[in-house]
């Protein structure tokens, strides 16, 4: 277990959280994801954010992130999906074609948290093997 330190408080928070593409677009391109992993870099050098894993499927991210308690779930997924939406639509401008609500993610959101003696390696894993076929994804018995 890793404790986080700051002025009033020790933490260790690990959140899952889910977010798809406005209209379920497949829009999460190699090029576009690895544009995502850069900006979530810099947000997370920004804010007291850590990004401990994000996965891709082709309409949908899932992050799994630590944060400071003095910020809710919500406010860290808006914080997210606004910095990257603008950036996504200032460095890919043909992605508004596809867009015509100007928005690239949608309303919607899944959070989880997961506690001290919850499977963090599960989910570790899970969020990993987003966008790959299942044979890749699964072990085999021989």
């Amino acid at each position: 277990m890793t404790l986080k330190r700051s002025y009033h408080c020790v933490y260790d928070t690990h959140y899952h959280m889910v977010f798809p593409v406005k209209y379920r677009k497949i829009l999460l391109s190699e090029p576009i994801v690895q544009k995502i992993k850069e900006i979530a870099k810099e947000i997370e050098e920004r804010f007291e954010l850590t990004i401990e894993t994000i996965g891709c499927d082709s309409d949908h991210i899932h992050l799994l992130c630590g944060f400071h308690p003095k910020y809710a779930g919500g406010d860290i997924v808006r914080m997210f999906k606004s910095i990257t939406a603008r950036e996504m639509f200032r460095q890919f401008p043909d992605l508004k074609k596809e867009l015509w609500g100007g928005e690239f993610w949608s309303d919607g959101y899944y959070i989880s948290t997961i506690g001290e003696r919850g499977n963090l390696n599960t989910i570790k894993q899970y969020i990993i093997n987003q966008g790959k076929k299942p044979e890749e994804a699964q072990l085999r018995l021989i």
